[in-house]
């Protein structure tokens, strides 16, 4: 599907668009990918890998800015939305910004991509979206819901919006990983909470989904990959079983076990080999036979969450792990 299409990514310098666009540039040969940030540093950082590659263009632009967004989708097939404010204290302490990027900005794409004839878009989501306790997770079930009924809005325009959930990304920057390896030589690790869990993800198996998503949704589908439990001590343990664990308490808006899928959506979501599917509530799509294909239903009051997962990542597969990719961790 990909193959010889003109791709956007917003949001694409970031730690999903440094892993999504060479994967990509490889698996799929597209006409052209766009990336649209706003970082001009990053973007020149980002242009050093791609050096004499004609395939990869840059494009400076802020999904609050929808005229830009415009001129950027021109002739556009495929949108990958990344762009987001994510820092969950970041949000707390700057709640304009986060609505003004996540939700205006959700709303502009939707328009601009309906707009331009862009033929389906996947938007990023998290499990803070599944009964949010902070701004952050507030502001990303707002766009999640967005994008849902997007494919209303769009009706004979055909443009077609499905969304990709997942949880704490392995290695990427700012997340707990490279954090603990940059504490470990003080000794001491500052755990929140002995009894916080976390998903364990890679960037690749979120573009993986992302690939998915593309190839199977029909419009509405929220995507929630299948991925491995950890507690943060045993995570802690496993990089740095030299350090005292230290229990700071949790921090504002940070949950003790992450959730993807609520009780309340139990009702529309289904089960596949790899990932769950939360189809939508609206317009009776969560009935569609060509949403739920070969799904099964999951039971009544069914909720993902980390803490009731049925797989586990021990510490030995979380060293070997970064043993094998140490040379990123941080990096993107």
């Amino acid at each position: 599907m990909l193959s010889n299409s003109t791709i956007l990514i917003t949001g694409g310098t970031g730690s999903f668009g440094n892993t999504f666009v060479p994967m990509t540039l490889t698996r799929y040969n597209p006409k052209k990918l766009i990336i649209f940030s706003r970082d001009e540093m990053k973007q020149w950082e980002m242009a050093k890998k791609f050096q004499g590659d004609s395939r990869v263009r840059f494009f400076i632009g802020d999904v609050r800015d929808k005229d830009r967004l415009y001129r950027a989708l021109d002739g556009v097939d495929y949108v990958v939305h990344a762009a987001a404010t994510k820092i969950v204290p970041t949000a707390e302490y700057n709640p304009f910004e986060c609505v003004k990027t996540n939700i205006h900005g959700a709303m502009n794409l939707i328009d601009a991509c309906i707009d331009k004839g862009v033929k389906k878009v996947v938007a990023l989501s998290t499990d803070k979206a599944s009964s949010p306790v902070n701004l952050y997770g507030a502001t990303k079930l707002a766009s999640d819901k967005l994008f849902v009924a997007g494919n209303a809005y769009s009706g004979e325009h055909g443009s077609r919006f499905a969304v990709v959930r997942y949880g704490n990304v392995m290695g990427s920057r700012g997340s707990v990983i490279p954090f603990f390896l940059s504490v470990r030589k003080d000794g001491v690790l500052p755990i929140t909470d002995e009894r916080m869990t976390r998903f364990m993800i890679s960037l690749e198996q979120g573009v993986e989904l992302v690939w998915h998503a593309f190839d199977d949704m029909v419009g509405g589908e929220i995507y929630v990959k299948k991925i491995p439990s950890m507690k943060v001590t045993d995570l802690a343990k496993a990089i740095a079983p030299e350090c005292e664990q230290k229990i700071i308490g949790i921090r504002p808006g940070e949950k003790l076990h992450e959730q993807m899928i609520g009780a309340e959506d139990s009702f529309y979501t289904y089960e596949y080999p790899e990932h769950f599917k939360i189809l939508p509530a609206i317009h009776g799509w969560s009935d569609s036979p060509e949403r739920i294909k070969d799904g099964k239903k999951v039971p009544e009051g069914f909720v993902y969450a980390s803490d009731n997962n049925t797989q586990w990542m021990s510490e030995t597969e979380l060293q070997e792990w970064v043993k094998n990719n140490q040379h990123k961790i941080g990096a993107i």
